[in-house]
């Protein structure tokens, strides 16, 4: 049982938090402190229900769910994954992580495995538009290949998107296969259309055409399946990134002390700081070319429970070929109007009044601004000043790729030297 005084303090507290009564039993101090509260109380319930008035305009898993089934059951897709999606249930959609109405992200369960799925939905669904519009609607996604087509006119089909996305590589072929090998879902070695209009949808997501061409790299999220064009993926533990509602109960100029004050000790943070750095490493030239990092952001950056990196979203990932080919005679007046996502940047030729074609900050360059802050704070004292001088250099790096290959891989290496020699030989290693 509650005191008889408590039971009337909290009486007080709630229903006559600014009485005078409450004001003459209290210490001027705890009133302050009540008031505080009650303020905190309040801040809290409207950054709550903000976040409950957007959560239908952008967790609409439902109506993917709804969509996918239905082509499904009409077998106008296939996948590996419908199956346990549509017929079995063992494939779940449970919270949503969604950032936009038309990218649906949920956190999900496949048979008590935790895994990722990922959904597009072309605008977002109006409370006078009828599930049977949304179902024609989602159906000009899979309109390609068409009734007819060989098989070896798809691989041309297949050769030439790859190509105008990856640029000419040697090892285009070998892509076509694996494409091939993922599409033939009940492995007769044969395509049907359903799985071939499947893949054909896929191949149109930026991340997906990614995860194919990093399928082998280690800080890539493994596919694990897909249906239609709703994928699945393995779960990305943790972010560097605080959450979003997290983020929202701080004022913005505080968000980078709390991504600090929550991130993992020092050491580990170096540990997934080296898996960042072998990332660039690998997207640099690869065997299907370069891609660039559109939008370098902690928030994109996420690691596993060895504390190794993995990338937990790739969308803002794009190939080199496609940054030249949104640029390649793009009309400009500066060079804010030669930006290809959010900080992809190239040069603007005032002469002509168009946009050059080479990025001009690298990769390596927009990571090492982002860890300025995540890395340098807390770090070991003897370890600081040759830090903070290699992520200067790092950060000042610029101009052609081409000519800047091995200055770029010098101090790349550097970088994650310094701090494999700082962990090696512990337990963080």
């Amino acid at each position: 049982m509650m005191p008889r005084g408590l039971r009337r303090l909290v009486h007080l507290v709630l229903f006559c938090p600014m009485s005078k009564g409450l004001q003459s039993r209290l210490p001027a101090l705890k009133v302050k402190y009540l008031l505080l509260a009650w303020l905190g109380i309040l801040v809290a319930s409207w950054v709550l229900y903000m976040q409950y008035a957007s959560y239908s305009e952008l967790c609409r898993g439902h109506v993917c769910h709804m969509v996918i089934c239905d082509h499904y059951r009409r077998g106008i897709i296939s996948g590996s994954s419908c199956k346990a999606l549509c017929e079995e249930k063992s494939l779940t959609l449970q919270r949503c992580m969604s950032t936009s109405s038309t990218h649906q992200v949920y956190r999900g369960l496949w048979k008590d495995r935790p895994v990722v799925i990922k959904c597009g939905l072309e605008e977002p669904l109006k409370g006078d538009v009828a599930p049977d519009s949304v179902l024609r609607q989602e159906m000009t996604l899979f309109d390609k290949p068409t009734r007819g087509t060989s098989m070896d006119e798809f691989r041309e089909m297949l050769h030439s998107f790859l190509k105008s996305n990856l640029g000419e590589q040697p090892s285009l072929t070998t892509l076509v296969g694996r494409v091939i090998t993922l599409a033939d879902v009940n492995k007769d070695r044969k395509v049907s259309l359903a799985e071939a209009k499947s893949v054909w949808a896929l191949l149109q997501i930026n991340e997906f055409l990614l995860m194919l061409a990093l399928q082998e790299k280690e800080h890539t999220p493994k596919l694990l399946g897909f249906c239609g064009d709703l994928y699945v993926t393995e779960r990305v533990g943790h972010r560097l990134e605080v959450p979003s509602y997290l983020q929202a109960l701080v004022p913005k100029a505080l968000s980078s002390s709390l991504n600090q004050w929550l991130a993992p000790a020092w050491p580990r943070r170096a540990r997934i700081t080296i898996g960042l750095l072998e990332f660039i490493e690998e997207v640099f030239h690869g065997a299907y070319g370069s891609f660039l990092m559109c939008d370098a952001s902690l928030r994109h950056v996420g690691y596993n429970f060895r504390y190794d990196c993995k990338m937990a979203d790739l969308r803002s990932v794009a190939s080199e070929m496609a940054v030249r080919r949104f640029l390649r005679g793009r009309r400009c007046e500066t060079n804010a109007d030669c930006t290809f996502g959010r900080d992809c940047t190239a040069t603007c030729d005032r002469l002509v009044k168009q946009c050059n074609t080479e990025v001009v900050q690298p990769n390596l360059a927009k990571v090492c601004v982002m860890l300025q802050d995540y890395l340098v704070s807390g770090a070991p004292q003897d370890l600081r000043i040759d830090l903070e001088k290699q992520l200067r250099t790092c950060v000042t790096l610029s101009g052609l790729a081409s000519q800047m290959e091995v200055h770029h891989s010098l101090v790349l290496n550097n970088l994650k030297t310094l701090l494999w020699k700082t962990i090696s030989n512990t337990e963080y290693s």
